[in-house]
Order: C-alpha cells, then structure tokens, then sequence
C-alpha cells in the first residue's frame, strides 16, 4: 500500500466524522447518502436522509411512490432533480435488476442520475471497486498535494492520477471517504490545519510554505439577477397552485403561477401576463404582498408577489405540468420551493376580495 494512503487511512481510524451512513452495508443506503450529499453539507443532510429511510425503507418503495410524495421529502434539500432522477433510477433497478442495486460499475453507470463521481462512491464504498472520487473537497487537496499550477478544472489529469497512483486497492472505499474527510476538516478552503494533517510530509504545498496560493482559482461567472413578479389567485376560498414541468429547475415542485418581468412591464403587470400563459385564466390584480429576495447556485432572484382575483376562463395546464385550486391550509401538503416558503408568512389568511369593501388595503383600482 502507498504511504500516502496508509498515512491516510490511520488518521482516518482514528478521527473518521460519525454519520448514520458510515459503516452501511446496503447499497441503496449507501447510494441515497451519496445522491443527498452532492453540493450539500453533512449536517444538512443528516435528518433528511433519516426521515427518507422511515418512509421510503426499500430500492422497491421509492420506485413506487408518487413524484409528489418524494419531493415533498426532499422539500429544502434543493437541487431537485437530484429526487427526480433518484426515483427513476429505482424504478430502472426494480425494472431491470430485480429490486437489487447492480455491484458492476458498468450497470450501475446507466442508472438515471449517477455521473463519474456517484459511480466511484457507491462503486468503492459498497462494493469495493478499485476506483478513486473526485469531489471539491478531494480536488482541493491533491491540488495542494501537487503544488497544482492550473485551477483544479484544468488539472484533473494529473489529480486523477496521483488518486489512481495512491488509492488503497484493499480498501478503495475506506480511502474515499478518508480524503473527503481531511477536505472537509483539514483542508479546508480557508485557514487549512496544516500542523495537524496526516499527509503533510506529501504535500508540496506544505513544503514550500505556499499552502494559502492552492488551489489555482478557477474563473468566475457573474451571476445573473431577474426580477420576478407571481400571481396568488383566489377564488372563493382557494387558491391556484400550479406545477412545474419535469424537465427543468425546480421541476415537479408547485409554486404560484409567474415568471420573469419583462422589459417596460411593471410587476403587476407581468403577474396577470404569466397567469394567463401559464394556466389560461384571466385575473384581476390586486395590491403586491410583499418581496422577497433568493439565492440559487448560479442566479439570484428579486420576487414580488401580487393577490389576485380570478375573473374568467377555465385553468389549463399550458406552461405548466399541473394545477389545483386549495385551501391555504392544505399548502403545507405541496413541495414548493424555498423562495415560495419565504412568501407564506406573507399570504392573507383569507380572501381579500370577499371582504367587500373597495378601501381594503388589499384591493387596488
């Protein structure tokens, strides 16, 4: 065994993070742990993947389960087509493996979902094949390793080498999980615990002093910003919900009917336009309910939401997947997005335009 990976792996007995994944034998625990921890921190995902296996035990359950049950789930976790995809890659295994997780790393790459890196984790970690992960947390050490002169992007090469060079063939799995734990509490981005790291005599970054130069920055995309203006649609006392489509961001989640405004068009403007195209139903807009702002990984976003009295036409399923009218009470039982969830505080308790007065703050000329 390389000495890289035998420093490794005794720091690893020693300091392995306690996760109610760690020590797992069956594949599909394994491999939902994996499909929950793409770009999202441990503690995060603890209690998810919790409440996932209580609910959804077997490869067979999930595979079963409507669309709906699972995003509600995985409602918060972001990055839904992971859910979707996780889903579809059950019913594949129920379809064509029987009900049980292919170990052959050539099967378990044609499932729905599962990319280079998902492949040699659950490859390694359940069935012990000789293959290295390659994560931010992993490229960020070997960068450091290697004294990487090029941002890790254009460097997989040469870390991919070093990993294939160094992995241990006896515990492959064991040595993945030992590199992502020294990327997420040693070497971290940001003042990294050299004095204490088990590969230090390794690293020629230590070496040189030059640890806080590595890795290489990779270059920046701006992020663009959109102003986005929604419609919650009353009629008697329910609302308009309407589903997203499938294929996309945030598909398969429900939301009030809007979408970006354009050029010249003022917000409310934009809500009773994006109601009418999405479900085909003519609105009265009433007054704006607040704004919220919203972070997503490449985009951020500035919402508006307007109430808005339905007038006319019968609700169709246009630029959407789906639509429902509910109780305001029954909104808890729909996986929305976070940027929905940040305008329920904010959402009148009743319909605004059955209180029959035209000086209602909510009710607009």
């Amino acid at each position: 065994m390389p000495q890289f990976s035998k420093d490794l792996l005794s720091w690893f007995k020693k300091y392995a993070r306690e996760m109610p994944w760690r020590g797992e034998k069956n594949p599909y625990k394994i491999w939902l742990s994996e499909i929950m921890l793409q770009q999202t921190q441990v503690d995060t995902v603890r209690p998810y993947y919790e409440r996932w296996l209580k609910k959804f035990p077997t490869v067979a359950s999930v595979a079963r389960a409507k669309e709906d049950e699972v995003l509600k789930l995985w409602e918060g976790l972001g990055y839904y087509a992971r859910c979707r995809n996780f889903q579809k890659a059950c019913q594949q295994v129920v379809k064509d493996f029987n009900g049980k997780v292919p170990s052959r790393l050539e099967d378990l790459k044609t499932l729905k979902g599962i990319g280079p890196y998902t492949l040699a984790a659950v490859g390694s970690i359940a069935f012990g094949h000789v293959v290295a992960c390659i994560d931010g947390n992993i490229k960020r050490v070997i960068a450091r390793v290697l004294a990487l002169d090029v941002p890790p992007s254009q460097g997989l090469l040469q870390i991919e080498t070093f990993l294939n060079k160094n992995i241990s063939k006896k515990y492959p799995g064991t040595f993945n999980e030992a590199l992502m734990d020294l990327g997420a509490t040693i070497c971290v981005p940001k003042n990294p615990k050299c004095l204490i790291c088990p590969v230090q005599k390794h690293c020629k970054a230590f070496e040189t002093k030059t640890v806080d130069v590595y890795p290489k920055p990779e270059k920046k995309l701006e992020r663009p910003h959109y102003q986005i203006a929604v419609g919650v649609v009353w009629k008697g006392n329910k609302i308009l919900v309407s589903k997203r489509k499938s294929k996309g961001l945030l598909g398969g989640l429900w939301e009030f009917p809007g979408g970006k405004i354009q050029k010249g068009e003022t917000s409310a403007a934009c809500a009773a336009r994006e109601v009418k195209e999405e479900v085909g139903v003519d609105v009265e807009v009433g007054s704006s309910i607040g704004k919220i702002k919203h972070q997503f990984t490449h985009f951020s976003i500035e919402m508006e939401a307007f109430v808005c009295k339905y007038m006319k036409g019968r609700p169709r399923a246009i630029e959407c997947e789906a639509w429902k009218w509910i109780q305001l009470q029954e909104i808890s039982n729909f996986a929305f997005p976070k940027a929905n969830h940040k305008l329920f505080p904010k959402l009148p308790k009743t319909n605004p335009f059955l209180r029959g007065r035209k000086s209602d703050p909510l009710f607009k000329m």
